[in-house]
């Protein structure tokens, strides 16, 4: 099957899905995405991630150095799931987050190479980890003034995407006999009242972006039901409308001496350029965005909704796909009119 102008966006969709690349596993489909833009006739090139993951570049003969890249990322979060569709929707893991964006992303690049405009395609992994793709291609900036970055955001454009802070307590206790629980020291009791401390506090809001939230995404720790706990763990992620600084120094006063606090992972809020009269979202979730400062300025757009992404039942609706090669172009078009070109 040769893709061109004409590509159908839909059945490339599921061929990516039906390539499994859970974060880590990106080799298969980074080689996939690699042989199809050369077939295509792009200067596609691979960037060394670790071991067999490689980030994918692509730009056109005519441009290899060019002024907006279209990017996004090629791995899922597990489990696999194959490819299904209906008469109106694309099922399968990375359907929506973010293999039919790739697949809209090319599309798009294509329809526009015919109107001599000429974009740059950068597929990355890692993204549902750490990032460590945009890491890596971050040191490799083609020096583009723009970049469309695609996650699903129903196809609006995304005025901010909110920040993460990741945090790890840690609480110690002594071990004892549940019969006599004078003579230990629960370090679960402890935990408990620490993430209670932080569930009554107040977060940051802002009036544009929305409210800072929290989530205890995971609790462990004791060792038996009849055994005084000397040891309990949480993580906790806090999505962010600001920066972190404030929100650390409460925590740390918050908790005191009941926990060890780790804050393991920062991702900043980011403020994202928009254009006029496309309908705009803030993304609640965080991107590749704040890794890949060198590729210039960001945006952020593209097709199906967080809300079924890393679900049982991911989709994407076909005609969001054509919509967004659509908008894309579009994007392209008008930033290009305003001298890019």
């Amino acid at each position: 099957m040769v893709y061109s102008l004409t590509m159908d966006v839909a059945a490339f969709t599921r061929q990516l899905v039906d390539i499994e690349s859970i974060s880590g596993n990106e080799g298969q489909v980074g080689d996939f995405l690699h042989f199809e833009l050369c077939r295509l006739g792009y200067q596609a090139k691979k960037m060394t991630v670790e071991d067999a993951r490689n980030n994918v570049f692509a730009t056109a003969p005519q441009e290899s150095r060019p002024a907006m890249v279209f990017s996004t990322h090629m791995d899922t979060v597990p489990p696999f799931i194959p490819s299904s569709e209906d008469a109106t929707r694309i099922y399968g893991r990375g359907s929506c987050d973010a293999k039919g964006i790739i697949a809209a992303q090319i599309a798009a690049a294509e329809r526009l190479r015919q109107d001599g405009i000429h974009v740059g395609l950068l597929f990355l992994v890692g993204e549902e980890r750490d990032s460590l793709g945009a890491k890596v291609a971050n040191k490799q900036s083609a020096g583009s003034k723009f970049l469309v970055n695609g996650e699903p955001t129903e196809n609006r454009i995304a005025i901010a995407s909110k920040g993460t802070l990741r945090v790890e307590l840690n609480a110690h206790g002594r071990m004892a006999h549940s019969a006599y629980p004078e003579l230990g020291e629960s370090a679960i009791d402890k935990l408990i009242e620490a993430l209670h401390r932080l569930r009554a506090m107040k977060l940051p809001e802002d009036k544009g972006f929305g409210p800072s939230t929290l989530n205890i995404g995971l609790i462990e720790g004791g060792r038996a039901p009849n055994v005084v706990a000397d040891r309990a763990r949480a993580h906790l992620l806090y999505r962010l409308v600001g920066p972190s600084q404030q929100l650390r120094e409460d925590i740390v006063d918050r908790v005191g001496d009941l926990a060890e606090i780790k804050f393991t992972l920062e991702i900043p809020f980011v403020r994202l350029r928009t254009l006029d009269g496309m309908p705009t979202m803030v993304a609640a979730f965080t991107t590749d965005i704040p890794a890949l400062n060198n590729w210039g300025e960001p945006l952020l757009m593209g097709p199906g909704s967080i809300h079924v992404a890393h679900t049982e039942q991911e989709y994407v609706e076909k005609k969001e796909l054509n919509q967004a090669v659509e908008l894309y172009c579009s994007m392209a078009k008008r930033l290009c009119a305003d001298g890019l070109g």
